[in-house]
Order: structure tokens, then C-alpha cells, then sequence
């Protein structure tokens, strides 16, 4: 083949390509404007009946409504998550796979080597739909009526002292020993399979201290068995006015609260993640959804994809450095 005829041929290519190139455009463009044409999956990385699973079936009744399909919560748990972080970061990045991403989200990739997925490479934010403040509770019977107290005691008592936690890796677990690299002293951690068996090892005075997230807590704090000393929020939470956080009783910039928050797999279109952004966050501003919420020991936050990007990064970092300084065994 001449020069010429050679030419010819790669221009009949390019023409080709560019012509396959902008139907391919097109049809996305297509699918994506008429966003969504069949139900969409909501995955829950966790047990029915725990705080993400409400949160997401809360949202998701509503989502079904305003996008005209229906959104389904998909209950996949084990591996702290992982089963369900994993699935949504291999899914097509079409909009139709979302993930409710909770504690463990930001947490494992410190306390898991080889982690599975990357949470700032393998997905992109949709909103930080909500979060809810942990919170350091004793026994009735425990001396301590407050947060001063109780450090003064630990301080005094090293390794006297244990205190219960959801299970490994979670932020209560993490915001305890946060607790311990700040504060200075030496509590240790006994984890439980779950908020739920958690609860009951310290209203039956098993143990005196416990980290937990206020939803579980909230309804034995309120029943007066569990006295709360302080919570994990940066600010104090409405429904205990009383209740100092951590970061005000001497230890400025102190965090530790459990995010929930809405994601789909990287590379999912931008028009998509907007509308579902737009879409959630009007859900989460329904006053009847913000009044479910703090009732079950929720805050509503929203914001974009861009500041709740921000925030994981963040998180991510805390937790690296907390588990490395707290001398964390990973798995």
C-alpha cells in the first residue's frame, strides 16, 4: 500500500472512530438526561435493623417517590463492611448502585492491610447524609457523674478499667482511643459483636464504661440506665443540651462521631451524582425526616459531593495516624 492509499485508510478510521465516538456520547448523554429508567440499588453494608439500615430505608421510601423508580436497600453485611463496600465499588458507575457508607468506611483501610477498595479512588460522594455523635456512658452504680470525674479516676486507676465497644474498627472504638492518646490514660477496650450486645454488657453492669453511638444508647440514657459523661460531636447534640462534648472539656478539635453517608462508584456521570444529590438532600430538609432522625440520635447534614469528599479524606487520615500512634494490630 502507497502513501497515499495509506493516508486514505487512516483518515476512513478516524472519521469511523470519531463517528463511534460521539453515537457513544450521545447514547450516554441519552441515559443519562432520562436517569433513571429501572429501580436502583441502595446497598446497606450492615444488618437490617442498625442505625445505617434506618437511615437508608428512611431515605429510600422517599428517593422511590421523587426519582419515579424504585430504590431498593440491599442488606449486605460481614467483613466490616467490606462485603458491601467492595460490590459498589466493582459495580457499572451508571447511577444504579449506591452505597451507604458508615464508620468502617473511613476506618478500614487503617485497621485492614490489602483493603479491598480505596475510598477516595473507587467512589464518588453524593452527599454526607447524616451523622450521629458517639458518647462515653457508665453503669448508674459507677462513681463518675462526670467527664472530669472520670478522668481524673482513670488517670489515677491504669489499666483498672475496661470499656465496651461496638466491635473493632468503629469509630467508638477508635474515639476511645483517641480519648486514650489525648488524655493520657490507659482504659482497656473489651469489643463486643455489635452496638446491640454492647449495651446489654453495661446495663448489666458487666462493664462500667462503654463508647457507644447514641442511637443505640440514646433510649437507656433517656430510661435513666446509663448515665452519659460526655459525647463525640463538635458540637452539643438537641437532644441532650446537657451533655458536654469532649472537644469543650478540654480537648479542642476532638471528633469521633459516625458518619452515614451516600456514594456510587468513581466515574459515575456528574449530572447523576448531582441530582441525586439535590434529590437526597431535600429529603433529609423534610421537617418529618430531621424529627425521625433526632429521634433516633441523628443529626442531618447534606452539602455536596465536593464537601463530603473533603470530609472522608479527612477521616481517613485521623484514623491512620490514631490506629499507628494507639499501636492497632491490623488485620
Amino acid at each position: 500500500m502507497n502513501s497515499t492509499a495509506r493516508l486514505a485508510s487512516f483518515a476512513i478510521w478516524a472519521a469511523t472512530l470519531s463517528t463511534t465516538t460521539d453515537l457513544m456520547a450521545q447514547d450516554v448523554a441519552a441515559k443519562t438526561a432520562a436517569y433513571p429508567l429501572r429501580p436502583v440499588r441502595l446497598v446497606v453494608p450492615f444488618p437490617p435493623g442498625g442505625g445505617s439500615d434506618t437511615v437508608a430505608r428512611l431515605v429510600s421510601q422517599r428517593l422511590s417517590v421523587s426519582l419515579g423508580q424504585q430504590v431498593i436497600v440491599d442488606n449486605r453485611p460481614g467483613a466490616s463492611g467490606n462485603i458491601g463496600h467492595a460490590i459498589v465499588a466493582r459495580a457499572a458507575p451508571d447511577g444504579y448502585t449506591l452505597v451507604l457508607g458508615s464508620s468502617n468506611f473511613v476506618a478500614n483501610p487503617a485497621l485492614i492491610r490489602n483493603n479491598p477498595y480505596d475510598p477516595m479512588k473507587d467512589f464518588t460522594p453524593i452527599t454526607y447524609g447524616a451523622t450521629s455523635p458517639n458518647v462515653l456512658v457508665v453503669h448508674q452504680s459507677f462513681a463518675p457523674t462526670t467527664f472530669k470525674d472520670f478522668m481524673t479516676l482513670a488517670k489515677a486507676n491504669p489499666g483498672k478499667f475496661g470499656f465496651a465497644s461496638p466491635g473493632p474498627g468503629t469509630t467508638s472504638h477508635l474515639g476511645a482511643e483517641l480519648l486514650k492518646i489525648q488524655g493520657g490514660i490507659d482504659i482497656t477496650h473489651i469489643p463486643y459483636n455489635g452496638a446491640g450486645p454492647a449495651v446489654l454488657a453495661i446495663v448489666g453492669n458487666q462493664v462500667p464504661v462503654a463508647f457507644l453511638g447514641l442511637p443505640p444508647a440514646h433510649p437507656h440514657i433517656k430510661a435513666g440506665s446509663l448515665r452519659p459523661l460526655a459525647i463525640t460531636s463538635p458540637r452539643r447534640f438537641s437532644e441532650l443540651p446537657g451533655v458536654p462534648t469532649i472537644a469543650e472539656s478540654g480537648f479542642p478539635g476532638f471528633e469521633a462521631d459516625t458518619p452515614q453517608m451516600f456514594l456510587v462508584p468513581a466515574g459515575t456521570p456528574k449530572a447523576i451524582v448531582q441530582r441525586l444529590n439535590a434529590e437526597i438532600v431535600r429529603i433529609l430538609d423534610l421537617p418529618e425526616v430531621k424529627q425521625r432522625l433526632t429521634e433516633l440520635g441523628f443529626e442531618k447534614v447534606g452539602g455536596s459531593s465536593e464537601e463530603t469528599a473533603q470530609r472522608i479524606r479527612r477521616d481517613v487520615a485521623k484514623w491512620i495516624n490514631v490506629v499507628k500512634v494507639a499501636g492497632i494490630q491490623t488485620q
